[in-house]
């Protein structure tokens, strides 16, 4: 157990014209983030390195007051300490503070006024080459009381940037045309929404297939604008996905976008034989999640689409995910095949399955990307629980694509990181003829526009990745 700290006043009486207290800081960029997320000032010579750039200075410098609070650092909890109460203080800003910078600050005690009792205090913050950046004057009501209390511990911080990964995504679209997609069934808010945000965002030109009143009356309910649309009218829903596969079977569309229907009617239309979008390879789901704590996206497969997928189609559901972290610009994706365990139990079929397909991948069976499993979750992407646990593997603790044993734990999966992780979700089915967006109810406006983006970067993707047209 870690002794407790404590701090401790000077009080009135203690305290000596010319007593001087200092403290120490090494600013961090994570200080000026902390800083403009507390204060709310994200003034752009701050936070904003492309403009920082071009200013006076050249580079990100700290807020004024991030300085100044270190005096009032050093008078609350040293000199007078615990008890002080703050009158007033006077500060010149003489020169920047930039990350990296060491700030050495002073504070001393220049007179004192026994009547009230109030103390003035020189105050002086240098950096590493001495050079004055802040100084002034305070005045305080110094404590005439002695204080000593336990330092509190102070939680940690950490600063979590959302949808940072998404936005890569979609500056990687900004040079390629925008692909027409079928939005299937778009008779809710949500669905109509994120059509006509991916449009504007020109990632896709919409075809809306579905019952044209119903479409139009949820628009003008939820002012969508989707005048200027294509729509293809249907009397149901079922219409509506049939009508959707032959007009990408006949090359009309480039992509579909699953509507207010169930997945499993969409997918039953994709999949029929001799009119469906089946190819030589195994349609897959694949979730790209952008995890705040997470250094790059996860890919998570399959989520949606098979439910308990046998060896074969693990085959093509590992070689699908590698298809599309390429085509996302992953170079040489790093694939787990999970566990509960990161040995191999002949007891255990998920462990004995991923055993065999990093041997395939061994042998080229799948390609273009590095394949290992069994692995359990954490030590896919926690290098630290990696080390603990003795595995040595260029996968472990940095997995671009991880691999699940089934729907049901790929499902919960995604959830639990949106639900507790505060993760985005996009999504796509991959495999067939033409990619398929699969949305949800519980997806953010950026999780929408992204899995369009998805679907973009396949389609203008080069065609090695398609399997070859089946049935």
């Amino acid at each position: 157990m870690e002794p407790r700290v404590f701090i401790e006043n000077r009080t009135f009486d203690e305290i000596e014209t010319g007593e001087t207290a200092t403290l120490a800081r090494t600013l961090s960029t994570a200080d000026i983030e902390l800083f403009a997320v507390m204060s709310g000032d994200v003034n752009p010579a701050h936070v904003d390195v492309q403009y920082a750039h071009s200013d006076v200075f050249h580079t990100i410098i700290a807020h004024g007051m991030w300085g100044a609070s270190l005096i009032s650092t050093l008078l609350g909890t040293k000199l007078p300490g615990p008890g002080t109460i703050y009158l007033e203080q006077t500060l010149r800003f003489r020169r920047p503070v930039t990350v990296g910078d060491t700030i050495t600050v002073s504070v001393t005690a220049t007179a004192k006024d026994s009547e009230r009792p109030r103390i003035t205090f020189e105050c002086r913050c240098v950096n590493q080459r001495d050079e004055t950046v802040i100084d002034g004057v305070a005045n305080v009501i110094a404590p005439t009381e002695k204080v000593r209390r336990p330092r509190v511990v102070l939680p940690e911080v950490h600063l979590l940037e959302h949808g940072v990964l998404f936005r890569e995504l979609l500056a990687r679209t900004e040079t390629l045309e925008p692909i027409r997609m079928a939005v299937v069934h778009p008779v809710d808010r949500d669905t109509l929404l994120g059509a006509v945000q991916a449009a504007q965002e020109g990632l896709i030109i919409p075809v809306l297939v579905g019952p044209e009143e119903r479409i139009r009356s949820v628009a003008a309910a939820h002012d969508v604008a989707i005048d200027g649309l294509s729509l293809i009218a249907t009397e149901h829903s079922h219409e509506a996905a049939e009508r959707a596969v032959a007009l990408a079977r006949s090359g009309q569309v480039d992509a579909l976008m699953k509507g207010s229907l169930q997945t499993d009617e969409l997918m039953s239309a994709a999949v029929a034989v001799h009119i469906g979008l089946a190819t030589d390879r195994r349609m897959s789901h694949v979730s790209v999640m952008d995890v705040p704590t997470y250094a790059r996206p996860l890919f998570i497969t399959d989520t949606a689409s098979n439910i308990e997928p046998d060896l074969a189609a693990k085959q093509d559901i590992v070689q699908n995910a590698i298809d599309l972290a390429l085509a996302v610009g992953v170079e040489t994706p790093k694939v787990a095949i999970l566990s509960a365990i990161g040995t191999v139990n002949p007891k255990l079929r998920s462990s004995l399955e991923a055993a065999v397909l990093a041997k395939m991948a061994e042998r080229g069976q799948i390609v273009g990307g590095v394949v290992d499993g069994p692995l359990a979750f954490d030590d896919a992407v926690s290098p630290a629980t990696a080390r603990v646990r003795g595995i040595a593997s260029p996968v472990t603790g940095r997995a671009d694509i991880v691999v699940v044993p089934d729907l049901e734990s790929g499902a919960m999966l995604v959830q639990q990181l949106g639900a507790l992780g505060d993760s985005q979700a996009a999504g796509i089915v991959l495999g067939g003829r033409v990619p398929i967006v699969l949305t949800s109810r519980a997806d953010s406006p950026l999780g929408r526009v992204a899995s369009c983006a998805l679907a973009v970067l396949v389609a203008r993707a080069a065609p090695w990745w398609r399997g070859r047209p089946g049935g």
